[in-house]
């Protein structure tokens, strides 16, 4: 759930798509929040995008956090904005569903689960406060989850499913209208994001399902640009975190070899751009590189030894 726990936004603050494109992956803050003891309730299990098939261990939960969050600020050098941890809102860590940002736009969505409505508000005011334009969605009709929108640099794709529907995509077509806005359908209890997300402006990871194949089969005919794929044989290894360090490397934050490692030998072989780094996510969030440098490895479990609970 990497892209469901980070609310990130780029530098660029211009909607014209070729400056986005050239800033795609830059960015400058993070927003999280710190993970409440009810997110291992059935109210949070049921909301899953697994279906709640595996119950949440509260003390690993913490620990990935704790390193997840030491990543945003001390590898990818953001700015982090720490929410604190509310046990009314269970399913509240998972930011990422609440708004979706491009320039300096924040589009603050319509969760399917109307208990999760509720966690708006204190992200709004976060977005408010670092002056960016906040648009809601006034349609109640509409559910939008932002699990469900991908932004490639240039254009978005918005997936329909049991947690967004068409109203809400029209409401993301409305709020960054230099854009186009294209709808792709996923079946079952998925976001779109669940099993793809983007590995560069030209790079689309996807998972090996078959919902995730009909998906990017309805992408590749809706685009006019062509987007190179990177095909991994796990769903959840699909979902990343691309990130531009600099002007010359980049690093992907994604589920860790010991989860998945099959999909990470597939990204190890695939020719993606130079100067790449990976940061593992998931159990031991390791880092390191495409081509790995000693001692990363070290550093992250330094790293997670002194991690804080979030108070």
């Amino acid at each position: 759930m990497v892209l469901r726990m980070v609310l990130d936004f780029q530098k660029s603050h211009t909607h014209a798509t070729m400056a986005s494109v050239s800033s795609f992956g830059k960015y400058t803050h993070a927003i999280v929040r710190c993970i409440p003891s009810s997110f291992g309730t059935a109210e949070m299990a049921a909301d899953a995008s697994n279906g709640g098939a595996e119950p949440v261990d509260l003390a690993k939960a913490h620990r990935q956090y704790g390193v997840y969050t030491g990543i945003l600020r001390q590898k990818l050098g953001l700015q982090v904005i720490e929410l604190a941890a509310d046990e009314g809102l269970p399913c509240s860590t998972l930011v990422g569903d609440l708004a979706v940002i491009q320039g300096d736009t924040a589009l603050l969505t319509r969760p399917w689960v109307p208990s999760r409505r509720d966690e708006i508000s204190s992200v709004k005011k976060v977005l408010e406060e670092l002056k960016l334009r906040v648009v809601e969605v006034t349609d109640e009709g509409a559910t939008l989850d932002g699990s469900d929108v991908l932004f490639t640099g240039r254009e978005f794709f918005v997936g329909i499913s049991k947690w967004t529907n068409h109203r809400g995509a029209e409401m993301v077509a409305d709020a960054f209208r230099d854009f186009a806005v294209s709808t792709v359908p996923v079946s079952g209890t998925l976001h779109l994001r669940s099993f793809c997300s983007m590995a560069g402006s030209e790079t689309v990871v996807i998972g090996s399902s078959d919902v995730a194949k009909k998906a990017m089969k309805t992408m590749e005919q809706l685009t006019d640009h062509h987007y190179e794929t990177l095909t991994v044989p796990d769903d959840p290894a699909a979902n990343c975190v691309y990130a531009r360090l600099g002007q010359k490397s980049s690093v992907l934050l994604h589920r860790s070899a010991e989860e998945y490692p099959n999909s990470v030998q597939v990204r190890g072989k695939s020719a993606l751009p130079g100067g790449w780094g990976g940061v593992g996510w998931g159990k031991g969030l390791s880092l390191y590189p495409w081509t790995r440098c000693g001692g990363c490895k070290e550093e992250e479990e330094e790293e997670e030894e002194e991690e804080e609970d979030c108070i």
